[in-house]
């Protein structure tokens, strides 16, 4: 199974408290595995307030919904042994 590696990575994103924000990372193979979303080193789930989800196969999208204070911080994807961080 070949490697998958990160073509293109995160941006850094300022928003204003109550907004929602999208981070997109796009990976070289569709359906990969060992995927994680992380902010402040805290793995991040599919929920009410993350939305996680697969792009055409390759693009990883979170959106956190209505940003507070305490969501400002590192956001890192990681694929495998590469990580991408905003």
């Amino acid at each position: 199974e070949p490697e998958v590696t990160i073509v293109s990575g995160l941006k850094d994103m300022v928003v204003s408290e109550g907004d929602d924000v999208t981070f997109r990372c796009q990976v070289s193979h569709e359906n990969a595995r060992d995927v994680e979303w992380k902010l402040q080193d805290v793995a991040l789930q599919n929920n009410e307030m993350n939305e996680i989800s697969v792009e055409k196969g390759k693009i990883h999208t979170l959106t956190l919904r209505k940003v507070t204070e305490q969501d400002i911080g590192t956001i890192t994807f990681r694929v495998g042994p590469h990580t991408s961080t905003a």
